[in-house]
């Protein structure tokens, strides 16, 4: 059977190198293809012990936690998760998605009078605000709650949950980033073999949905119009690149989503889009309705039970997957080159259901030797670096 998702390193370069040119123009100005959103969140280089509500949504599950930061270290003392995907969420307005949350949030015991800042890792594009809160742009990961769109995230829910019956505490404060972002800031502590910090870092999400975040200095953000050379994360929304040299297969996944033309690198490459790729590949055999990244995963861990077609093409989606993320980062890596020529060491904090599974960081690894600049490396995090950075990122925020 052809492998109609293969890819040569010249075309991934290609990719590479038509990112590079989105990701600049979504610096220099407002409502491009990726839209290069600031967060107003400055990680503090020394963060005061304390307890915080840190709050995780990212496509499937919402997590709720309270993390304590004592004495430069982040321990998460008690969390929940309920499963909060699209399917759950269908229907809702912006008060039924709160009430859900709120009856979630309570369930904390350790939640009380001594905790009143949130951190909020809400995994869908926002725009960030000076005060630390964000404004909904659109959704993605298949979510349509539509009163919440142009609206602020944060206040809202400070404001439900100061009026819910059994929250024991009353919230001043609220920080809401993306999960990129959270990644991030959970991997600016890791440095070089000889202790040194890297010369950049980039947080990366693959599971459900995915992403890329970085540090990029003031002065290098056209739009901001700042002089300053010190640093600011910027969330790219890079699932909103339309990359070149993707399939008919992709364009079909595209035309029968609920955001048809948006968010096609994500629709080529995360969890929530992968099950789609192989459906859509044998559209016309009987493939359960509900087939998902999970599915596709099974396949690849048990290929004496399934059809030799099956594994081949699954093994050929997911494959194509690694390949389209070391693309991404190898064009992200390109526009932090271009703005400072000194960067050699780049840390990448990783995350996300997909990252994690089948070997994919090391298909990822592999790629990237052949797409990096030359006199670039780029150091992976490792799985047990990465533990919970969506909880940790937001508590730091949240205390930044």
């Amino acid at each position: 059977m052809e492998n109609i998702f293969a890819l040569a390193t010249e075309e991934l370069k290609c990719i590479a190198n038509k990112l590079q040119d989105r990701i600049e123009e979504g610096l220099r100005e407002d409502n491009q293809e990726i839209s290069c959103i600031p967060t107003h969140i400055i990680p503090k280089k020394h963060i005061e012990d304390g307890k915080v509500l840190a709050l995780d949504w990212g496509g499937t599950n919402f997590r709720a936690a309270i993390v304590e930061y004592k004495g430069g270290h982040a321990t998460i003392i008690e969390d929940c998760k309920h499963r909060l995907d699209a399917h759950v969420v269908k229907g809702f307005t912006q008060e039924k998605l709160l009430e859900k949350m709120a009856s979630f949030i309570v369930e904390l015991k350790q939640l009380d009078e001594s905790v009143t800042k949130i951190g909020f890792c809400f995994s869908y594009p926002a725009a960030s605000r000076l005060n630390g809160d964000a404004i909904l742009l659109r959704w993605s990961k298949g979510m349509d709650i539509h009163d919440m769109i142009g609206k602020p995230i944060g206040e809202p829910l400070v404001k439900y949950l100061n009026n819910y019956k059994g929250i024991r505490t009353t919230f001043t404060d609220v920080k809401v980033l993306n999960d990129t972002v959270t990644c991030l800031f959970a991997g600016l502590t890791e440095q070089t073999a000889d202790k040194k910090p890297f010369d950049s870092y980039i947080g990366l999400i693959v599971g459900t949905g995915t992403n890329m975040a970085g540090l990029m200095p003031l002065n290098k953000i056209d739009k901001l119009n700042i002089k300053e050379d010190s640093v600011i994360p910027v969330n790219l929304e890079s699932g909103n690149f339309h990359p070149p040299h993707l399939t008919v297969i992709d364009d079909l996944v595209d035309s029968m989503s609920n955001n048809k033309g948006a968010q096609r690198f994500e629709k080529a490459i995360s969890g929530g889009y992968l099950g789609e790729l192989f459906k859509t590949t044998f559209m016309f055999e009987k493939i359960k309705y509900n087939f998902d990244g999970q599915d596709l995963s099974n396949i690849l861990n048990n290929p004496a039970a399934n059809k030799k077609e099956h594994v081949d093409t699954a093994k050929h989606i997911y494959e194509r997957s690694a390949q389209l993320v070391a693309a991404s980062l190898a064009g992200f890596a390109q526009v932090i080159v271009a703005q400072n020529s000194t960067v050699k060491n780049i840390y990448l904090a990783a995350d996300g259901t997909v990252f994690w599974s089948n070997n994919y960081e090391h298909l990822v690894e592999a790629e990237l030797k052949k797409l990096l600049p030359a006199g670039v490396t780029m150091t992976i995090s490792k799985k047990e670096k990465m533990k919970e950075p969506n909880l940790i990122g937001s508590a730091i925020a949240a205390l930044s």
